[in-house]
């Protein structure tokens, strides 16, 4: 049986940010050699990855492509993983932060639908936020 993942990145459709955020967050914690990972999954999730977020991860080696959406549910919460929420601009009625108790969200813009530098730039925002991230959760265990 696998290890539950240490972060859940939750959005709506689990089809870009949230994607983009396992995928940086696994990559990284192997590339410092931790022994943490990160799921994803979303309210209402899509059937794939959006197709700009795919090409932008593939520009920095991460393949998305074979990537889908998956249905947050109440199992993936039972370990009691820290929970970030990528915003819910999308559909406020969907949110994922209305149906978990201790959430912090990043609140990023959706990259549905949005010019490839855009997309860029929010890759670029998310991996600045999982580094961040990595180094209080790496500071958090050395206390």
């Amino acid at each position: 049986m696998s290890k539950s993942p240490d972060v859940l990145f939750v959005c709506v459709h689990n089809a870009g940010r949230s994607q983009i955020a396992k995928a940086l967050f696994n990559a990284r914690a192997i590339e410092r050699g931790l022994d943490i990972s990160a799921g994803s999954a979303g309210t209402i999730p899509s059937e794939r990855v959006h197709p700009a977020v795919v090409e932008v991860m593939a520009e920095i080696g991460i393949d998305l492509s074979s990537e889908h959406g998956r249905l947050l549910t109440d199992e993936m919460l039972s370990d009691d993983p820290r929970v970030i929420t990528m915003g819910c601009q999308v559909d406020a009625e969907a949110c994922p932060s209305l149906v978990i108790d201790r959430v912090v969200d990043w609140g990023l813009p959706d990259p549905k639908d949005r010019p490839i530098d855009e997309v860029r730039a929010i890759r670029d925002e998310i991996g600045n936020r999982v580094d961040a991230l990595l180094s209080e959760m790496t500071s958090d265990s050395v206390k």
